[in-house]
């Protein structure tokens, strides 16, 4: 059975505070379900900073990170800030996670790049940490890279079990790894050279890793699609689009070809959490929202 759909902004950048708060206010009034903030060192806002911001500015959006790349934080410190900011936003935190985009932000870091087995090794360590300090009194644990030892898991997070674990993942491991451990997965593929309508064997392929991994969660699962390719253009021309987000060709299209294609993707891939990209779209998509947000 497929989730109810909700939809997300993803806010990389801002002018002002003013702007900033102004823009997590209008997300909430149009029925947005999240504010996401990416991870990013080419971005121009921090995550936690800017999450517990808006989720302070506004009543009920929640607030989520698109995604913490794990190699940039110990997990424990990252679970006690997930925690904190789910205790002090009344329980509207939604935790994003993922082994890494890419070798860019670790090179202006000064980080090595490593493997994709040995970055992985680390966030399933990780990730078992993190869900440690939710659930326990004391967390201690033991592995190849993290060891934790009698570190109280304080403050406790409101939501129960624990907040919304989402894991941005592409290849095989870290698929299956999501559908046995996660919330809700941001699967990362790309679209066929045909186009858009055409049948896409790749991410075929990867919901099949997700169904074999999940077993009997699978019906529980979140699968969450970026509409950033996706312009209306009921009103307005295609250039509107071109300051916010990096510069690739979007498919224009109509408020309700918008609404069919995204059930379609629902129907046929399972695609409810529809995240889009910066002010311009989130207010240019907001008819699509209005239709489908809940159904």
């Amino acid at each position: 059975m497929n989730q109810p759909f909700r939809f997300g902004v993803v806010v990389a950048h801002t002018s002002s505070r003013k702007e900033f708060i102004t823009l997590a206010r209008k997300a909430e009034d149009l029925g947005y379900s999240t504010l996401l903030i990416p991870d990013r060192v080419v971005t121009g806002l921090a995550p936690l900073t800017s999450l517990a911001i808006a989720a302070e500015a506004t009543i009920r959006l929640r607030v989520g990170s698109y995604m913490f790349c794990n190699d940039f934080r110990h997990p424990a410190l990252l679970a006690k800030d997930a925690a904190t900011l789910d205790f002090l936003s009344g329980g509207r935190f939604e935790l994003g996670m993922g082994a890494g985009v890419g070798p860019f932000d670790y090179g202006q870091l000064g980080l090595p790049f490593d493997t994709g087995e040995k970055r992985v090794d680390r966030f399933e360590e990780a990730l078992s940490v993190i869900k440690k300090f939710f659930a326990e009194e004391s967390v201690n644990f033991s592995g190849n890279h993290y060891t934790i030892t009698g570190l109280k898991g304080l403050p406790k997070p409101v939501q129960k079990p624990r907040p919304p674990i989402a894991i941005g993942a592409a290849g095989k491991r870290m698929l299956s790894l999501a559908a046995r451990e996660a919330d809700s997965i941001s699967i990362i593929f790309d679209l066929p050279a045909q186009g858009i309508g055409a049948k896409n064997e790749s991410l075929e392929e990867k919901l099949t890793w997700i169904r074999q991994a999940a077993g009997e969660r699978l019906s529980g699962l979140e699968l969450s699609q970026l509409a950033y390719i996706l312009a209306i253009k009921d009103d307005r021309i295609g250039r509107e689009y071109e300051e916010e987000g990096p510069p690739i060709p979007r498919i224009l299209m109509s408020s309700e070809q918008a609404i069919e294609h995204l059930l379609e993707q629902r129907e046929y891939y399972g695609f409810s959490y529809i995240p889009v990209y910066g002010g311009t779209q989130m207010e240019i998509f907001a008819p699509v929202v209005a239709r489908l947000a809940g159904k």
